[in-house]
């Protein structure tokens, strides 16, 4: 009988050492979780941070040469500016930490992006940015094919050369066919596309005029900003992008083809209404 009085107790014993061992898991955890964040903070994540770049306006000049280059039909002299708008980021092989991303996110004159969506292709610098200059060629064959076409110009008869050095990737297609339209014929009706104004943007073209979207709507729009313009056209879909930190005095005007922000810029310069995002 008395050694079953004594049966509780000695489970109840028995039960006691995992309860003691409980803070000495949780603190292990804890050490580990740590160490986890600890490796994490140095080592490098695949990741680019990204900053508004220079603009360039396509009325103008790039090294002392015209940016666009119009033989076999007369130009006009335009005023105001049609800035296409760039971003820059570190290196294919540079350093990129945790410290970097969460800075990053909370900053508002750079971004962190994969590095895949940044550096699409090729691994070393020559493979970018030769990737980068053949990108730079189509967009610019495509936007003289938009611009001609919409003008109703036969190609053999006119040609548009394009001068942009160390500017690669395709985004500055509509740009480089919206100041094709300018130099050839304005708004039209004698007068500017541009308004007089200095209009920025971005936006990708086809040779059909289709304008389609880029990366890093948000620091370009900065840039933009920073360099004078008050208006800025972006490819439509990308309207919630731009609208993310939108700097104070930019507006937004979507566009989804060449002819309609042809149209757009010629209200815009008539005080006639535009969309916006």
């Amino acid at each position: 009988m008395p050694a079953a009085k004594n049966a509780p107790e000695a489970q109840a014993a028995a039960q006691r050492p995992p309860g003691r061992r409980r803070p000495l898991l949780l603190a292990l955890c804890g050490a580990l979780v740590v160490a986890l964040f600890a490796v994490v903070a140095v080592v490098p994540l695949p990741f680019s941070v990204t900053y508004p770049g220079s603009t360039a306006d396509v009325l103008g000049e790039a090294e002392g040469e015209p940016v666009i280059t119009v033989s076999g039909a007369p130009v006009r002299d335009p005023e105001g500016q049609l800035l296409l708008t760039t971003i820059v980021a570190t290196g294919p092989d540079a350093t990129v930490r945790l410290g970097d991303v969460i800075s990053g996110y909370f900053a508002d004159d750079r971004a962190v992006m994969p590095r895949a969506s940044v550096y699409p292709v090729g691994d070393s610098t020559n493979e970018i940015r030769e990737h980068n200059a053949q990108q730079m060629r189509e967009s610019q064959d495509a936007a003289v094919s938009a611009a001609l076409g919409y003008l109703g110009l036969d190609g053999s008869e006119v040609s548009v050369e394009l001068n942009l050095p160390r500017i690669g990737g395709p985004s500055a297609g509509l740009l480089f066919s919206l100041g094709i339209v300018d130099l050839l014929r304005g708004d039209g009706q004698g007068g500017d596309l541009t308004g007089g104004r200095v209009i920025a943007g971005t936006g990708t073209i086809e040779a059909d005029g289709t304008v389609g979207p880029v990366g890093g709507v948000p620091l370009k729009t900065r840039a933009a900003a920073r360099d004078g313009a008050d208006v800025f056209l972006v490819p439509r879909d990308e309207c919630s992008d731009a609208q993310a930190d939108l700097p104070e005095g930019l507006r937004l005007i979507p566009v989804t083809t060449l002819s309609g922000a042809v149209d757009d810029l010629r209200a815009l310069a008539a005080g006639e209404p535009v969309p916006s995002c």
